[in-house]
């Protein structure tokens, strides 16, 4: 890799964390908007899971067609194919009239989405590298804090009566904007270090350990992305204007648990970490489906969000670390593994909640996120 000076080093990071916060902006921004195309569409609960299978179906299948593209042509180009194609998927949905046109929408941007996390992610392996220390978990901080205000900044268009589009609209323009202009700050060039081009590359043991985790953490991301509105207005009952509060308080603790996952790894270590983090995680929901009122929901989804904080950043670093694939190969490979967690997450909510209620999907989701504690002690170091 190149020598570059201090000042461009700390350039090129913060320029890489705009991109970060970018991307969980642009998510949350669908996300806070779910219960209004809900009620727009006249979907179930069931038919609202079925329709939530297609954005992670996307992430999914765009996994090892994203790693290969960035391992062949780098993670700088690619990432401003994904930045420009983003804003097209999120304006479609704002369009969509109907069940399928919202599927296909959704599956285009969860393909446009995953392809800017295997850039950020692997352009984060080697900036992480050039600092010479932990700072993963500061960069998904950054996705997390882009979350946030995503809420926050859908929580105003609902009091301001804003329609999706119209949301989705400044959104996208305002970053497409952005973006355009810090992307020639961003790293020129990541580790040349076993970049390989193949399309497939199969994952070691170690890798599919890793991805395990990353699956417990994201069966429960994917849970509160896609249905903490939904549980309170639901089952909360709260009022409108409440509504995404939920999702407020756990973005905002994910985003805060982040900012010191990287102390907090380096001082207790990853499978300490990652043990306390199931525990958290179930306990949290636990609360918010034993006391399903404002105040316990709140702090159960607050427990939520700094559970899974550092989860995901600590499993992208230790496959990036691989020392047998290109590190968006590695990260492609536990993403693979991760995603399925967000593919059978939020549509088994949705099909348990029309069998039963949306308190014992919650439940199902809990004993899942206690699995990370049991499996943690089984990683072995590479």
């Amino acid at each position: 890799m190149e020598i570059i000076s201090t000042a461009e080093l700390r350039m090129n990071r913060w320029a890489l964390g705009f991109f970060f916060f970018l991307s969980g902006l642009r998510f949350a921004s669908w996300a806070s908007r779910i219960p209004d195309i809900q009620s727009q569409l006249h979907m179930s609960d069931a038919a609202l899971g079925t329709v939530l299978f297609a954005l992670p179906t996307g992430s999914m299948s765009g996994l090892p067609i994203s790693g290969y593209l960035v391992a062949k042509f780098g993670s700088k180009k690619m990432l401003l194919v994904s930045t420009i194609i983003f804003p097209v998927s999120m304006i479609g949905i704002g369009l969509a009239n109907s069940t399928i046109m919202l599927a296909i929408q959704l599956y285009f941007l969860g393909m446009s989405g995953n392809l800017m996390n295997i850039c950020v992610n692997t352009q984060a392996i080697s900036v992480e590298a050039l600092y010479k220390k932990s700072i993963m978990a500061s960069f998904h901080g950054l996705w997390s804090l882009g979350g946030f205000s995503g809420a926050l900044i859908g929580t105003f268009m609902v009091s301001a009566h804003m329609n999706p589009l119209q949301h989705f609209i400044y959104v996208s323009g305002a970053g497409l904007f952005l973006g355009c202009c810090i992307y020639p700050f961003t790293l020129k060039k990541e580790s040349a270090a076993k970049q390989q081009s193949r399309f497939f590359v199969k994952p070691d043991a170690y890798l599919l350990a890793i991805g395990f985790i990353a699956l417990g953490s994201m069966v429960c991301e994917g849970t509160m992305f896609d249905w903490s509105g939904v549980y309170f207005l639901k089952v909360i009952n709260a009022s409108p204007h409440l509504r995404t509060l939920g999702y407020v308080s756990f973005m905002s603790a994910m985003a805060a648990g982040r900012f010191i996952g990287d102390k907090l790894i380096t001082k207790f270590g990853a499978k300490k970490v990652l043990q306390t983090s199931g525990i958290i995680i179930s306990s949290g929901l636990m609360l918010a489906v034993l006391f399903p009122y404002i105040v316990t929901s709140t702090i159960g989804f607050l427990m939520v969000g700094f559970g899974v904080s550092s989860i995901v950043p600590l499993c992208f670093a230790m496959a990036g670390r691989s020392k047998k694939m290109a590190p968006s190969l590695a990260i492609a490979a536990v993403s693979s593994i991760g995603f399925l967690g967000f593919l059978a997450g939020p549509p088994m909510i949705g099909y348990i909640a029309q069998v039963s209620n949306l308190r014992i999907s919650f439940t199902v989701i809990a004993f899942l996120g206690a699995s990370i504690y049991f499996t943690a002690p089984r990683l072995k170091e590479e």
